[in-house]
C-alpha cells in the first residue's frame, strides 16, 4: 500500500492580519479565515502515523485514493487467525470537525477506529476528504462517493481486498462525518455498484442544522464546557456551505425521499448532552425500528467517544457504543 503525505497543519499566527488582511470568520482556537481567503487551523489534536500496539491485533497503513485532489485514507485490518474462514465487512468512515478541520491521522480517530476494528472484526477505511472553506460542500460528499468508486477498482489489486466482503459495506462517521456518510449513502442509492453493496449507515451524533433553534440547541447554547456550541455550529455551517446558502440548505438536513432504495439499515448514536440531540432524535421519528436503530447515551456530550477518554463516563459509554456498533454490523441484538 502506498504512503501519502498527511494533512497539512498550521498554527494560528496572531501577526497574519498584517499579511492577509482582517479576519472575516473564525471558530476561536480552531480555525481562522482571512479576507484574502487564507485559512489557518490550530493543531488541537496531534497527527500520528500508522503504528499501533501489537496486542491490539490490527494492522494499519495509508492508501492514496486520488492524487489530483490529495484525498487519501487510513486502512485498519484485523489480523486474521487460523480459525477465521469468512471475509470481513468494511466500514468506510468519515471523521468529524465541522467539515473544516480534522484528519484521518488525528490521534483520537486513530485510536478509536483501531479499537472499533478489533472489536467488530471489520476492515475500516477512514477517508481523509477535502476540507472547507477551501473546498465547500459538496466536495466532501464527492470525495466519499469517489472513495466507494475507487474501492470497486482496487478490490482485485490489493492484498487487504482479499479479506474484504465487498457485499457488506457500511458508511459511518461522527458529527460532520455522520452528515457526510448519510449524504454519500443517498447519492449512491441509485448508482450501480455491483459487486459492491452498501448494507447500512452508522451515524454518530450526525451534524445537521436549521435556522430555527431546537430545545437542545437552546439548552446547550454557548456553554464553554461543550465541544460543540451554538456559535461554533453556526460558524461551521457558514464556512462549509455554498456561498449565499443558509442553514435551510439541503446539505444541513437528512435526505427525505419516498424511494425505498434509500431506506437502508441505519444506526443513529445520540448523546444526551449534545447540542444536536433533538435533530438526531427527529431524524429517527416515524421510522421503522427494524430499519433505523436509535441509541441515546446518557450523561455524555458531543464527540465523547474521541475527545472524552480522560473522563470515566465517556470511556465506559464509548465501550458501550462499540458494542452497539458491533451488534448492528453483525446482526445480534443487545439493544434494550
Amino acid at each position: 500500500m502506498g504512503a501519502t503525505t498527511l494533512t497539512h497543519v498550521t498554527t494560528i499566527n496572531p501577526n497574519n492580519t498584517n499579511i492577509h488582511g482582517p479576519v472575516v470568520d473564525e471558530v476561536e482556537g480552531l480555525i481562522r479565515v482571512y479576507k484574502d481567503g487564507h485559512v489557518e487551523r490550530s493543531q488541537v489534536v496531534p497527527c500520528v502515523g500508522t503504528s499501533l500496539p501489537l496486542e491490539l491485533g490490527v494492522a494499519c497503513s495509508d492508501i492514496v485514493i486520488d492524487k489530483l485532489t490529495n484525498v487519501w485514507a487510513r486502512l485498519y485490518v484485523p489480523m486474521m487467525t487460523t480459525t477465521t474462514v469468512s471475509k470481513l465487512p468494511l466500514i468506510v468512515y468519515f471523521h468529524g470537525g465541522g467539515f473544516c478541520i480534522g484528519s484521518a491521522s488525528w490521534s483520537c480517530y486513530h485510536e478509536f477506529l483501531a479499537r472499533l476494528s478489533a472489536r467488530s472484526r471489520c476492515l475500516i477505511m477512514s477517508v481523509n476528504y477535502r476540507l472547507a472553506p477551501e473546498n465547500p460542500l459538496p466536495a466532501a460528499y464527492e470525495d466519499g462517493v469517489n472513495a466507494i468508486i475507487w474501492l470497486n477498482k482496487a478490490r482485485n489489486d490489493t492484498l487487504w481486498a482479499k479479506l474484504c466482503d465487498f457485499g457488506r459495506i457500511f458508511l459511518a462517521g461522527d458529527s460532520a462525518g455522520g452528515n457526510i456518510a448519510h449524504h454519500v449513502a443517498a447519492r449512491l442509492a441509485s448508482t450501480e455498484l455491483k459487486p459492491l453493496e452498501i448494507e447500512g449507515t452508522i451515524l454518530i451524533q450526525p451534524f445537521f442544522g436549521g435556522e430555527a433553534r431546537t430545545e437542545s440547541e437552546k439548552r446547550v447554547g454557548n456553554n464553554k464546557r461543550s465541544v460543540l456550541t451554538l456559535s461554533s455550529s453556526d460558524a461551521w455551517w457558514r464556512l462549509s456551505l455554498p456561498r449565499g446558502a443558509n442553514r435551510e440548505h439541503p446539505y444541513c438536513k437528512p435526505v427525505k425521499t419516498k424511494s425505498s432504495t434509500v431506506m437502508m439499515r441505519t444506526l443513529v448514536c445520540v448523546a444526551e448532552m449534545d447540542l444536536l440531540m433533538d435533530r438526531n432524535m427527529e431524524m429517527c421519528d416515524g421510522s421503522n425500528e427494524e430499519v433505523i436503530k436509535r441509541v441515546v447515551y446518557k450523561g455524555v456530550g458531543h464527540a465523547f467517544h474521541v475527545l472524552g477518554k480522560s473522563h470515566q463516563l465517556a470511556h465506559t459509554t464509548t465501550l458501550e457504543m462499540l458494542c452497539h456498533i458491533d451488534a448492528f454490523i453483525n446482526h445480534y441484538e443487545p439493544f434494550n
